[in-house]
């Protein structure tokens, strides 16, 4: 199988990841922090050298602002519905995912206020459309990174100094960034950043974090044990513990960390640049085809790794299935980010998304085009 749904989770990971997850498994998946035997604090140690690992990543000041949570959706949850309040105003996009859109037509629910920027075809804001959309009450600016639908990088450090500057928080959802865009926290003036473990970081399903800056109030999205203040029935009002309730992955998290270990170990940089060596190729073989669309930016300086498009005549689900009997395997749909098909046209027939990631070669590339090309014929 060539796997080119690298956007959904990575897969293959790297063969460190595998072994140490079946490592932990075997030899110390006690439960972090609970206890004072060896076990315990080993698993401990791999929780706290993985926090480590995550702060060098992405600049953040102190390891312990870092929370860890089971997928970007989960992340995003808990800053998004434990910062904003019935009154509150929060500036997004259209091009954003479920995770963000649906905890907001939630909360508009509830009496929050909710502007969502459009953006053009390529999949980009206006600067000076968010400039002006900022209100006295305006809380929170929520902004995805790199779409999971056409790829469209937005220039977070540009958005982030707007934030700082009119004293609003600003959340990015780094879901399909994290791992192969260099995010800098503090260069970007990000206040709460949402990963996922499973894709740019080379980690297990089931794992995620949440980096919120010191002094962002955020109420905690669940409540229970924590191994710290266990004779309180008050939650721990300090980070991580406010938001680690329960007993953390773990495996997952020991996996994580060698997805980590791996990216600085490659470069982060060079990852980037296969995957977008990759991308240039499909895009240069795919304008060769007068029956495909091609979706989002032309210029792969604002894209990442992510490709949509559409056969004439063909229905995305379709092509996916064609492909998959080929032995291919891509992601067709509406992606989880309903907005987005109004502006680029997709409406009742989504599209076939094709997202390579560092394991493929540009002989994956060609056996798609070549695929892609077999499917219209036939």
């Amino acid at each position: 199988m060539i796997y080119l749904d690298n956007a959904a989770t990575t897969f293959p990971k790297p063969n460190e990841v595998y072994k140490e997850v079946l490592n932990c498994m075997e030899n110390y998946a006690a439960n972090p922090g609970r206890s004072s035997h060896k076990l315990a604090i080993k698993a401990q140690s791999k929780i706290m050298e993985t926090r480590e690992a995550i702060k060098e990543l992405f600049n953040i000041p102190d390891p312990f602002q870092i929370t860890f949570t089971s997928n970007a959706t989960e992340s995003l949850n808990i800053g998004i519905k434990g910062i904003l309040k019935s009154g509150d105003h929060v500036i997004s996009t259209a091009i954003e995912h479920n995770s963000v859109l649906r905890p907001l037509n939630s909360l508009q629910k509830k009496g929050v206020q909710v502007t969502l920027l459009n953006v053009d075809k390529s999949g980009h804001i206006s600067i000076e459309d968010l400039k002006r959309q900022i209100r006295a009450n305006t809380k929170l600016i929520i902004i995805n990174h790199a779409s999971n639908v056409i790829g469209t990088v937005q220039p977070i450090s540009t958005i982030g100094k707007i934030a700082k500057d009119t004293g609003i928080l600003f959340m990015v959802d780094a879901s399909q960034s994290a791992g192969t865009i260099n995010i800098d926290v503090e260069e970007s003036n990000i206040d709460v950043l949402a990963f996922p473990g499973h894709k740019g970081l080379f980690g297990p399903q089931g794992t995620g974090g949440l980096f919120i800056r010191d002094g962002v109030q955020v109420e905690p999205f669940k409540e229970g044990g924590t191994g710290s203040n266990s004779s309180d029935m008050e939650q721990p009002d300090f980070m991580p513990d406010k938001f680690e309730s329960g007993t953390l992955n773990t495996p997952g998290i020991a996996g994580l960390c060698e997805g980590i270990k791996f990216i600085k170990k490659v470069g982060m940089k060079e990852i980037c640049k296969h995957e977008l060596l990759l991308t240039e190729y499909l895009l240069i073989e795919l304008k060769k085809l007068n029956y495909v669309k091609i979706y989002g930016p032309t210029n792969l300086k604002d894209r990442c790794a992510v490709v949509s498009i559409n056969i004439d005549g063909v229905d995305s689900s379709i092509v996916g299935y064609k492909l998959n009997e080929k032995g291919i395997a891509v992601r067709t749909g509406y992606h989880c980010a309903p907005l987005i098909h109004n502006i680029i046209g997709t409406n009742n027939k989504g599209t076939v998304r094709i997202s390579p990631g560092y394991f493929n070669t540009f002989k994956d590339i060609e056996t798609i085009v070549k695929s892609i090309m077999d499917i219209y014929k036939q």
